[in-house]
């Protein structure tokens, strides 16, 4: 069969759908196609397995919050500082409350890798790439703070994000001054 990324990325992101709506227990293949609008064994053209195509929701979640260019550009331009670091998080979270969906499906592969080896190392891996770059910026920015700090900023964000997407312990507060708190707290003077 020929390669069709346009089609591929719109399976990817119907599964991602799919997974976000009804978990991990309603993604199958004919639940994608359904989703996507295409006939009946579409998806499994494209990934034959579920594991096939576990990997390939894994890469679109990376695809879809990978860091806008720009944005790093910029922030890399500015002088060091815990506000540096803070506009640093605050495109994280941004990135992931915007993309509600994949956020939401990337925490149900997160709770299916609990059960199932093959969806941790993916995950694994995906999630050390994630880590890596993020230390790797706040390195070349010259930020405060290193991969202890990082991790730490990475429990702390899923945190926030797992209440901000679905039941809100303070809906009253702001995500931004949750984040200027979080990195008063975190972030090394």
């Amino acid at each position: 069969m020929v390669r069709n990324d346009e089609r591929r990325v719109l399976l990817a992101d119907a599964g991602l759908s799919v997974l976000a709506e009804q978990g991990a227990r309603g993604l199958t293949h004919r639940a994608v196609d359904r989703v996507a609008g295409v006939p009946v064994g579409t998806t499994s053209n494209y990934f034959r397995t579920r594991d096939a195509l576990i990997g390939g929701l894994v890469e679109r979640i990376g695809e879809r919050l990978t860091p806008d260019e720009d944005v790093l550009a910029g922030l890399a331009g500015k002088e060091p500082s815990r506000a540096l670091f803070a506009d640093y998080l605050r495109d994280i979270v941004r990135r992931l409350t915007e993309n509600r969906e994949v956020t939401l499906a990337l925490f149900e592969l997160r709770l299916e890798s609990t059960r199932r080896p093959e969806v941790a190392r993916v995950l694994s891996e995906w999630q050390r790439a994630a880590f890596e770059a993020d230390v790797a910026f706040n390195t070349a920015a010259g930020l405060p703070g290193g991969s202890r700090e990082i991790a730490l900023f990475h429990y702390a964000v899923d945190g926030l994000l797992l209440d901000r997407l679905t039941t809100p312990l303070t809906p009253g507060t702001s995500t931004d001054e949750i984040v200027d708190a979080l990195v008063a707290g975190l972030l090394p003077s």
